[in-house]
């Protein structure tokens, strides 16, 4: 009898693979929609890695309003440019960026 859950696994071994995040937000890298637990219920999504030529307070503006909920742009060091949205939003951002003309091959959605 084998115990498979003890095994050790570095979580980060395939973004080592891929070369790090030195490029978030080129058009190359993938578009990461995660979502975070905030307290109780509520929970915070993010949209990492939106290429440069897209103005990233016009995209915030209208994710408010077609998802009735409260956003910002959050400037990280390493992460680049970040939008949070209040509340479970991946599916919505999914299907948004896909209808205008991005391609879902390189969307990657995270969470639980």
């Amino acid at each position: 009898m084998s115990v498979q859950n003890l095994n050790s696994v570095d979580p980060f071994a395939e973004e080592e693979l891929l070369g790090g995040t030195q490029d978030v937000g080129s058009g190359a890298d993938y578009i990461h929609i995660r979502i975070q637990q905030r307290n109780g219920r509520k929970t915070l999504t993010t949209v990492q890695g939106l290429a440069k030529q897209y103005d990233l307070k016009k995209i915030l503006k209208a994710f408010k309003k077609e998802f009735a909920c409260n956003g910002t742009i959050h400037n990280d060091e390493k992460l680049g440019e970040v939008i949070q949205l209040q509340g479970d939003q991946r599916s919505k951002i999914l299907d948004f960026l896909v209808e205008n003309d991005v391609e879902k091959a390189t969307i990657k959605m995270h969470g639980f």
